[in-house]
């Protein structure tokens, strides 16, 4: 192995271990067309949650990032670079900590969508790599061999909701008492 590959691989396990171990139990995303290509995206994070890990990272920590890079950060803007007059917040629902992503988008790209010859049906593409899996939306599935959700091109609202993850152990914490401790100060 090369010098290069082994620092390569280090900073990728020191990465790992520092990094935090946020996730939610369900995403749902709701588009709205203001105008054509335009519109408005909200993003609902269900149930935010911190995954007990062996690294010692503990939900105050993520907490922490939640807010830091968040929140208050520039993370959600690396996944919509090009979306605008982004709004954050974090509330209570149902016993559990929820947050959520309100931006306008300029082009259906921007929101992360795409539309052939800007005339076909829309489409929404569910992201195992990102962890997500389909659950339910107004759209049609094409299941788990062609993982999009298609809307017709007429359609104004689009929504669709994805699973992260199942809170169904001990490794999973809810960052809902962080966040009233937060709401306190």
């Amino acid at each position: 192995m090369t010098k290069l590959r082994i620092l390569l691989i280090a900073c990728a396990a020191f990465t790992l271990i520092l990094s935090s171990c946020l996730t939610v139990e369900t995403k749902t995303y709701t588009y709205e067309f203001t105008g054509k290509g335009s519109g408005k995206l909200i993003v609902k994070y269900y149930n935010i949650m911190s995954i007990v890990d062996s690294a010692g990272v503990t939900e105050v920590e993520d907490f922490d990032d939640l807010i830091t890079n968040y929140v208050n950060g520039d993370r959600v803007n690396s996944s919509y670079p090009d979306a605008l007059n982004i709004e954050k917040r974090l509330y209570e629902e149902d016993g559990v900590l929820c947050g959520e992503l309100k931006m306008d988008y300029p082009t259906i790209a921007a929101a992360r969508l795409f539309q052939a010859e800007s005339k076909g049906p829309y489409t929404f593409y569910v992201s195992s790599v990102d962890g997500e899996s389909y659950v339910e939306s107004n759209g049609t599935y094409g299941g788990e061999i062609c993982p999009i959700v298609v809307w017709p091109s007429k359609m104004k609202k689009l929504v669709v909701t994805t699973s992260v993850s199942r809170p169904s152990d001990d490794t999973y914490v809810s960052l809902l008492k962080e966040y009233v401790k937060w709401k306190r100060k």
